[in-house]
């Protein structure tokens, strides 16, 4: 089968090929995945330069890059309940690939007819809902996201948009391809045109209010003026650190305004589903599989073009989810 790999760390634009490897034999509990769609992710590099602690560690040689996908079940091995044909996806490992081995506990069932380029990305609402969750966020309060174009970013805004959370959306710079107030944000902060600081700015937009929290996808010094923008007992929840920059607090930025930072991780990047969760993930997927929630994808490749979608990812972000058909 065809596959992205890699047999060394580095950047994704260097060590990654296009291989034949063999399909992936499956034992007990495990079920063979034949891939459908898989999306390109910020996480998916990480991985590929070995920044992430154990387990989550690649193995060589040629190690299937891609944590994230889709697929049909063709096989099963004892001890499964599902069914060859069904719909699934999961995050796990060597999703950039034809086929994926992946043990069923970590396989979210989809129903037959779900669009194929949004269940190849369930990270990304998955990952939406839990952010808009740990931001604490009440109706009628006022939430700051960072990388506002961003795949995530605008998931959250339509979540919060159904809670009515109020949403200042920050962009480096604004563009006409996405209409960031249609999908729930109340404002938009265009870092490239600020007449004024960070903080004047959201206090304005926020009538004195300030903010109840953010989620930060990107870091630097605009991660420590939107912190001295939140109310009592305001958080801030990190989920990503596109900034080479560093942000500087003091620690009355934090103590005197009962201020929390935490930091989001995946929920499903080091342990699988639990039964306790699947309530919430048909919501999640249900809400995610209607039309009129809004997914940018930015192309659509086969595995042979995977130099192309790792450089719009990394380069033009602004372009949309990056998603592999194969």
């Amino acid at each position: 089968m065809k596959a992205v790999v890699f047999d060394a760390i580095g950047s994704p634009r260097d060590v990654l090929y296009l291989d034949d490897v063999p399909v992936p034999r499956i034992g007990d509990g495990e079920v063979l995945v034949r891939m459908v769609s898989a999306s390109v992710n910020p996480g998916d590099f990480l991985f590929i330069q070995n920044l992430y602690p154990e387990p989550k560690k690649p193995h060589f040689p040629r190690q299937i890059a891609g944590n994230h996908g889709a697929g049909i079940i063709d096989a099963v091995g004892a001890n499964v309940a599902l069914k060859p044909g069904t719909l699934v996806a999961f995050s796990y490992y060597n999703s950039w690939g034809e086929y994926a081995a992946v043990p069923a506990e970590w396989l979210i069932p989809l129903p037959a007819d779900y669009p194929l380029e949004r269940a190849g990305q369930m990270v990304n609402p998955i990952t939406a809902w839990d952010l808009l969750a740990d931001s604490r966020v009440q109706p009628g309060q006022w939430l700051a996201v960072t990388a506002g174009y961003s795949s995530v970013s605008t998931m959250v805004m339509q979540f919060a948009k159904r809670r009515g959370i109020n949403v200042i959306a920050l962009v480096r710079r604004s563009h006409d391809r996405l209409d960031l107030k249609r999908l729930g944000a109340t404002a938009t902060l265009d870092l490239s045109d600020l007449k004024v600081g960070i903080r004047e700015a959201v206090m304005d937009m926020t009538g004195g209010a300030g903010l109840n929290g953010i989620i930060d996808n990107v870091g630097g010094p605009a991660s420590g003026e939107l912190i001295r923008t939140l109310a009592m007992g305001g958080q801030m929840v990190i989920n990503g650190g596109m900034s080479s920059e560093r942000f500087e607090l003091h620690n009355f930025d934090v103590l005197l305004s009962g201020v929390e930072i935490r930091a989001n991780i995946y929920r499903y990047f080091f342990s699988p589903p639990v039964e306790a969760d699947r309530p919430v993930l048909r919501e999640i997927v249900d809400i995610f599989g209607q039309p009129d929630f809004h997914i940018s994808v930015g192309g659509i490749h086969p595995l042979a073009q995977f130099e192309l979608a790792v450089a719009n990812s990394l380069d033009r972000a602004d372009l949309g989810k990056q998603i592999f058909r194969m």
